[in-house]
């Protein structure tokens, strides 16, 4: 099992930045690509961006050029580092571990970002 715990959420004003942290323990030896997704509130779940274990990324449209995923392998620990928010970023950002072999994804509990006008 694989358990992730999110951190670095919180109030910003648009413009601002925030940083996420998620750190994963159990059975990391198996995890491949790691993740952000976020959900607003009466919307789906999307991707915002992922990192593998070779440091390929991968971002959304919506977020290109603002945010930047990145991991440190021997902390077990990704990042979302946040830039030039916007309101429509305001959502709960969840942390998605997707092991190697089975292709099982994990989440995290996710973190409320909230950015004001």
């Amino acid at each position: 099992q694989v358990q992730l715990v999110e951190s670095g959420g919180g109030l910003v004003q648009a413009g601002g930045s925030l940083r996420l942290s998620c750190a994963a323990s159990g059975s990391i030896f198996s995890i491949n690509v790691m993740g952000w997704y976020r959900q607003a509130p009466g919307k789906q779940r999307e991707l915002v961006a992922t990192i593998s274990s070779g440091s390929f990324t991968t971002y959304a449209d919506s977020v290109k050029g603002r945010f930047t995923i990145a991991r440190d392998n021997a902390k077990n620990t990704v990042y979302l580092q946040m830039n030039s928010l916007k309101p429509e970023d305001t959502a709960v950002y969840i942390c998605n571990a997707q092991e190697r072999f089975t292709g099982v994804g994990h989440w995290g509990q996710g973190t409320q970002v909230t950015v004001s006008s």
